[in-house]
Parts: structure tokens; sequence; C-alpha cells
């Protein structure tokens, strides 16, 4: 290992991670597929999820490590994790944006396999001024408290942030909660047609995206109280305020269309 270099550029040193991550995310798949055709518990899938955690434990350790303690982040290294995160969320918004081109092309022309209508004959929709009006002002309410624990970093106020950030993260896992319930209210399923299948499958990424982005605010607060921000110094932060905020628009395109206007 290497304690100093002529560039500012980062050169990651060998790790076990990215390797230990693909072994446990394939174990992972083969366990949903194993779920998908018996429909029962299985092992595998506690033995993945445990692979994934302790991996995501670790590998945040050594880049919070980097970061903080040996300095390793320069300004360039800062700049090329900046476009890193952008090119991440515009892939993720091209991968939202083909659920809504399927969902425009079943809708806007139903064929006759859906009566020529939709919704589809015989579904019955959610209201959308009940539970999913509600957990669109969780996230926009969210989008704003965590705009203001990154504010109030800024302005070097880390009790306040600590505050708002905590805020931030119990909006999240209440959003998660009041969808889980909606999913089980549900008066349809991803096997009725088309509709079901947009639907459940646009949805139910993006509550996986909330859950994931709750996970990066939870990582962000555990650093926060242990001083690893400053005010110069706080990117894996503001990557996380800006994933979140990518999570609040998608969510209000899906309300607008995928539940006020299918009714």
């Amino acid at each position: 290992m290497t304690t100093h270099s002529n560039h500012p550029f980062h050169l990651v040193n060998y790790s076990p991670w990215p390797l230990i991550s693909a072994f446990g995310t394939m174990i992972f798949m083969m366990s949903m597929i194993k779920w998908f055709k018996e429909f029962k518990f299985n092992y595998l899938m506690i033995i993945s999820l445990m692979i994934i955690i302790i991996t995501m434990i670790q590998w945040w350790r050594d880049i919070s490590r980097e970061s903080t303690f040996q300095g390793l982040h320069t300004i360039m290294v800062n700049m090329n994790m900046r476009w890193g995160m952008i090119l991440f969320i515009t892939s993720e918004i091209f991968f939202f944006l083909s659920f809504f081109w399927s969902f425009f092309h079943s809708s806007l022309s139903p064929n006759i396999e859906l009566g020529s209508s939709w919704p589809p004959l015989n579904i019955q929709m959610f209201n959308p001024f009940q539970i999913p009006l509600l957990n669109t002002l969780i996230l926009l309410i969210s989008g704003i408290s965590v705009t203001w624990s990154h504010q109030c970093l800024l302005e070097n106020k880390f009790k306040e942030s600590n505050k708002s950030l905590f805020i931030t993260i119990a909006l999240g896992i209440y959003f998660t909660m009041i969808q889980a319930y909606e999913y089980i209210q549900a008066p349809f399923s991803i096997a009725d047609s088309v509709f079901g299948s947009t639907f459940f499958v646009a949805t139910g990424f993006h509550g996986l995206h909330v859950l994931i982005g709750t996970m990066f605010l939870m990582v962000c607060l555990y650093r926060l109280m242990n001083n690893h921000f400053s005010m110069n110094h706080h990117f894996g932060f503001e990557a996380a305020s800006w994933y979140w905020h990518f999570v609040d628009v998608v969510w209000i395109f899906l309300f607008t269309f995928m539940y006020w206007w299918n009714n």
C-alpha cells in the first residue's frame, strides 16, 4: 500500500467486497427464483441477505476510512464522484422511463384483450386522495427536511442537522410501512393484466429505491453523529440527498399518472 502519490487521483487498494457482493447478489437471485416457484420460505434468502448486509457494512466502512481518516478523497476525486453520482441517477431516470413507456403504451391505446378501456374492465383502482396523497405529502416533507439538514451542515449547525436528518429517515420508514399496507389492501394483483404488472413493478421498484435511500441516510446519520462530515467535506451526505430528491420526483410522476390519471 502506497502512502504518497504525485497525482490527485485515488487508486483503490485490492478489496474483496465487489466479488463477495456479486456472489451474495447471485445467491439472492437464486433464492428469489426458488421463492417465486414454490412460494415458501427458503434459507438461501437469509444467507444471501446476510452476505449482502455484511458486505455493505464493511465496504461503507472502508470508504468512510478513505475519505475521513486517510484523506484520499481529494478535490479531483470529489469531482469525479459527483459526476459518477450524476450519471448513476441519469441511468435510474431511464430505468423508470421504461416503466412509464410501457404504461403509456398500454393506457393510451388499450387493446381488445383489456376490453378496449383503461383501467381494464373489473379493475377497481385506489382512491388517489387517500393513502397515495398521504404518501406524497410524506415524501415532499422528507425532501424539505433533508434539504434543511444539508443547509444546517453547511452552516456548521450539527445538532440541527442531526435532528432534521433523523426526521427524514423516520418519514422514509413511515412511507414504506404505509405502502406495504396499501399493497396488502390492494383490490388487484400483479397478475391482473398489463395494468397490474406496470403498476406493481413501477411502484414496487420505487419502494425499493425508498428503502435504499433510507439506508443511505442512516449511514449518513451515523457518520454525522461521529463527526465524519464538515461544511467543506461531506459528499457522502450530498450524494444521499441527491438520491432522495430523485426518489421524491419519481413518486410525483407515479402519483400523477398511476394513481390520479388512472382514475
